[in-house]
């Protein structure tokens, strides 16, 4: 019985003195405050993001109080968004704007934090690709006009603010021409109540903007469509009015029938789209000249006869018979 006892106090103590063997009780020696920082600081310094942000995360572990706690907070944030890591970067600038809301650098953290979604919201493909960023999703974009726009009203003097003015500008741009490709689409699935609402929409929030007159022609289309013709002159007179030079298109599909499709436009019709802009009964004439309306009791506007079509123009009636010489 005494030889048992033995033999497992032998194993007890060889497995206590097995966890110094393997380094379970190793532990990190104490190393100062003002050392660790350096540390960070040189690895920045550096660009070695990944040994910055471990040795930030050090400092701020060991001495949550120092003297340099705060200052690490903030170069965390940066090492984070060089290190290409931005909802890390992200949280840590809400961790500092929650923790620090008077500090002095808190203006750094709302410009960091707005940075960071506004370069990831630019993949790597667009900035080397000619792709269309505007068609994309834009909450990214979103999230940064929104940091950005609560910098610019809280800390109007910041040395960032000019900056982020810029940056600011561009997103109104790519938001509002987002709008736009979200009311075209709209328009052609026949939703004119939609497309109008985010006409509206772009009118409303991103004035100055080059999608406000595109925005405006959507309006008075869908608007007509869906017959609100008030609402549809109205958007007509702030358009003619602020871009006189501006070219309607219609936005909702052309209707093609069979023969116009199978003909490749030799022969059949083209059902013309309603017009973005109403037509002005004095100018009904003039337009009759131009063969963009059809006269009342005559033909289409544009009517070729078929031996006009075939021909491709050379004989044949045009359908501009008994108009009136200029």
């Amino acid at each position: 019985m005494q030889f048992v006892k033995v033999i497992c106090a032998l194993i007890i103590l060889s497995m206590l003195s097995a966890c110094s063997w393997f380094g379970r009780d190793k532990t990190i020696p104490d190393i100062p405050e003002q050392v660790i920082y350096n540390d960070a600081m040189s690895a920045l310094d550096a660009q070695n993001f990944s040994l910055a942000i471990e040795k930030l995360q050090l400092l701020e572990a060991r001495y949550p109080f120092g003297r340099f706690s705060e200052q690490a907070q903030l170069e965390l944030i940066y090492a984070y968004f060089r290190n290409n890591e931005p909802a890390a970067s992200r949280s840590a600038a809400d961790r500092f704007i929650r923790l620090h809301p008077n500090h002095d650098n808190i203006d750094y953290a709302y410009y960091m934090k707005g940075l960071t979604s506004f370069e990831e919201d630019r993949s790597f493909l667009a900035r080397f690709l000619p792709l269309d960023e505007t068609q994309r999703d834009p909450g990214a974009a979103l999230d940064s006009f929104e940091s950005f726009s609560v910098l610019l009203n809280r800390y109007p003097d910041s040395e960032y603010a000019p900056d982020t003015q810029r940056r600011m500008q561009y997103l109104k741009n790519r938001l509002a021409t987002y709008e736009i490709h979200v009311a075209s689409f709209y328009m052609k699935r026949e939703a004119w109540v939609a497309a109008a609402n985010r006409g509206r929409y772009v009118v409303e929030n991103f004035q100055e903007t080059p999608a406000v007159p595109d925005a405006l022609a959507i309006m008075a289309e869908a608007y007509t469509k869906v017959g609100l013709d008030d609402l549809a002159q109205s958007a007509i007179d702030v358009l003619s009015l602020n871009y006189p030079d501006y070219i309607i298109r219609p936005f909702a599909p052309q209707n093609f029938d069979l023969l116009y499709t199978a003909t490749f436009g030799l022969m059949g019709s083209i059902e013309p789209a309603v017009p973005a802009r109403p037509v002005n009964p004095d100018r009904a004439r003039a337009m009759r000249v131009d063969g963009s309306t059809q006269p009342e009791g005559g033909s289409q506007t544009g009517g070729r006869s078929w031996l006009n079509r075939i021909t491709f123009g050379t004989f044949g009636d045009d359908g501009r018979v008994g108009e009136p010489t200029q």
